[in-house]
């Protein structure tokens, strides 16, 4: 029928079919051949890496930057690729939390959240717009001189469309800018899909443009907002090089250089700023032992220069950190990468030492006297480690002193609260129920480890091995140090508390492990202060110079703090607070914990009432779930459901 296109006739021609015989090539399949014959080898064999082959931007990798002269700007831009179902169920979350960290702003105030089209991104609505994605790109973006660039937000917004234009998606981030450091730098989250905030496909971004192409765009765009870098600020760049202890520019651009027979600056006229920086930087290397001069014109490196300069580059760093935290108080410094003793203190200063992997560090005033710079495992929520908290911090794999004392008291393979108090009555502890309380906390982790088990109420079956297979469960479960928060308050917020405190515990304890100066001085006045206090509530007595604590000081305390806490508890929320005593079981829905001066609870609830039960890390992943708790003194069995229970 006239007007009707479907009767139209089209042709449609398909791809021509072999007819046997060779199969025709393509031409640029020709080509290569054409050049293999000549004895060419493939550029990308010469850059000893494949071309990219998958991801969005591989055209834009090798365009990008390619009108830059010497005289570009220069940018940092480091790339960090998350595969969210190998990263913690919380990991998201904590490293959103810490870009917008107090303290960020150039007025010292917290960071707030932007994105493509707002000053008040909202990190949450972010989040669980990305909670399906398979992956997630997370980008520090730092320049030269940020501090000229000023409008951080303004230039991450460029960089970010043009990232657009390169991939060809409508991307879903939001950024944060940072001011604390001597150099401005922009923390961005990508989410992993394509389409906006809207969603799509996955975003697969190729390799080059990752490590090479963006921070070529960002070099772009600085250069067009500040204009080519001037002779003089060039100069002034090479020598701010030249005589810093880490690694620099000027050193991997002589590794670059060298090769078999050395660095040969014989050949390098045509930039003589350049190349008498260069000598200058050698001269500081032979200086430090990482060069050695062959003639007037040759060098060599030593193995392991560039290893050896970033190390010291991070312990410039930490030194540096370490003097900020303390403000001026006089101490000897600690920086040891492997802690093989525990330190205990209060935390002076922290922060992230690696922003791309979310490892932390803490700066610990130690009860030794020192300060103690410690690198964290990754893993470890900042946000729980209060700056002025008492924290303790032990190298994983280590014998416990614990451990050792239950193996001792074992008889027969068997472990018994009952013939340990008697033990410490007969050595006049102070509080025994205490000491055992801790032992059992011991056994009860070592029980879901399979290593040792329960017989009955207070009795244990233990390994004859059990030091053993103790260090390397405490190996397995950790990488690096164990860190542990002893204390919330600071110790002068402990001295009148209401509760069993990190200090009553010292009290309790031994005081020899407290140095004469520096931190451990200011414990020992504290304590003092403490035992007054203790006298005003009847639970301590002078004679002399010696203190007389009463009898389960710590049960009391905590006895006392935790009532405390159950009756402002009761009229804030209407329930009924129900008291737990020794021996006593404890069920519910497991709502949230709290933080005394005697340590975290987690609030139980079972409908009409709540209870107050010590907490412990095994119970955090039953959140929302019926779980229940048998009490032992401070010690708590834990019984965890696997279903989810019904919120009433």
């Amino acid at each position: 029928m006239p007007g009707n296109d479907e009767d139209r006739f089209r042709v449609k021609p398909a791809a021509p079919k072999s007819r046997g015989g060779p199969r025709s090539q393509r031409f640029v399949s020709q080509v290569l051949k054409q050049v293999s014959m000549t004895g060419e080898k493939p550029l990308s064999k010469s850059l000893g890496r494949p071309a990219n082959t998958f991801g969005r931007g591989r055209v834009a990798a090798s365009m990008a930057g390619r009108r830059l002269g010497p005289n570009a700007r220069r940018m940092v831009v480091k790339s960090r690729f998350v595969v969210l179902r190998r990263a913690s169920p919380n990991s998201v979350a904590v490293h959103l939390r810490y870009i917008e960290r107090d303290g960020v702003t150039r007025d010292g105030q917290k960071g707030h959240a932007y994105g493509a089209a707002t000053d008040a991104a909202d990190l949450k609505t972010f989040q669980e717009r990305g909670q399906n994605d398979r992956h997630q790109f997370r980008f520090i973006v730092s320049a030269e001189d940020g501090l000229e660039l000023e409008d951080l937000r303004g230039f991450t917004r460029q960089l970010m469309r043009r990232m657009e234009i390169d991939l060809e998606a409508r991307l879903d981030w939001v950024a944060v800018d940072h001011w604390d450091t001597d150099n401005p730098h922009t923390h961005i989250v990508l989410n992993g899909h394509t389409g906006g905030p809207a969603g799509g496909e996955d975003l697969v971004i190729a390799p080059d443009y990752m490590a090479h192409g963006l921070r070529q765009r960002a070099i772009e765009i600085a250069t067009e907002w500040l204009g080519p870098r001037t002779e003089a600020e060039i100069r002034q760049s090479l020598l701010r090089e030249v005589d810093q202890q880490r690694l620099t520019g000027l050193d991997r651009a002589l590794i670059r250089q060298a090769d078999a027979d050395g660095i040969d600056l014989t050949g390098n006229r045509q930039d003589r700023q350049r190349e008498n920086a260069l000598r200058a930087r050698l001269q500081r290397l032979e200086g430090m032992g990482l060069a050695e001069r062959m003639n007037a014109n040759r060098w060599k490196l030593q193995p392991g220069m560039a290893a050896t300069l970033d190390a010291m580059g991070q312990r410039e760093d930490a030194l540096e950190t370490v003097r900020r935290a303390l403000k001026g108080q006089r101490r000897e410094c600690v920086l040891n990468e492997r802690q093989t003793t525990p330190v205990s203190g209060r935390i002076m200063g922290k922060g992230l030492a690696d922003e791309l992997h979310d490892r932390g560090y803490l700066v610990v005033d130690g009860i030794d006297g020192r300060a103690h710079y410690l690198r964290l495992p990754g893993g470890i929520d900042l946000a729980e480690l209060p700056v002025h908290g008492i924290v303790e911090a032990r190298p994983s794999g280590q014998e416990k002193p614990v451990d050792r004392h239950i193996a001792t008291i074992a008889r027969d393979g068997l472990y018994k609260t009952a013939d340990h108090v008697v033990q410490l009555k007969q050595a006049n502890d102070r509080d025994p129920q205490s000491t055992v309380d801790a032992h059992v906390r011991r056994l009860e982790a070592l029980r879901r480890a399979g290593i040792v088990e329960r017989i009955a109420d207070g009795v244990w079956k233990v390994p004859p091995d059990l030091l053993r297979k103790a260090r390397q469960h405490d190996a397995q479960k950790s990488s690096g140090l164990a860190i542990e928060l002893r204390s919330h308050l600071s110790i002068d917020q402990q001295i009148c508390a209401i509760g069993a405190t990190w200090l009553d515990k010292q009290l309790v304890g031994d005081a020899a492990a407290l140095a004469d100066q520096g931190f451990g001085d200011e414990v020992r006045d504290a304590m003092r202060d403490r035992i007054d206090f203790l006298v005003t509530q009847g639970l301590a007595e002078w004679r002399g110079k010696r203190a007389v604590l009463a009898i389960n000081l710590l049960a009391t305390l905590r006895g006392k703090d935790v009532a405390a806490a159950g009756k402002t508890l009761a009229d804030e929320t209407g329930r009924i607070y129900r008291a737990t005593h020794d021996g006593g079981q404890a069920s519910g829905i497991y709502r949230r914990s709290i933080q005394l001066a005697s340590g975290r609870f987690a609030i139980l609830d079972d409908g009409l009432g709540f209870t107050l039960v010590p907490w412990r890390p095994v119970v955090e992943r039953s959140l929302g779930r019926q779980v229940s708790a048998i009490m032992r003194g401070q010690s708590v069995t834990w019984q965890l459901q696997r279903g989810r229970s019904i919120s009433i």
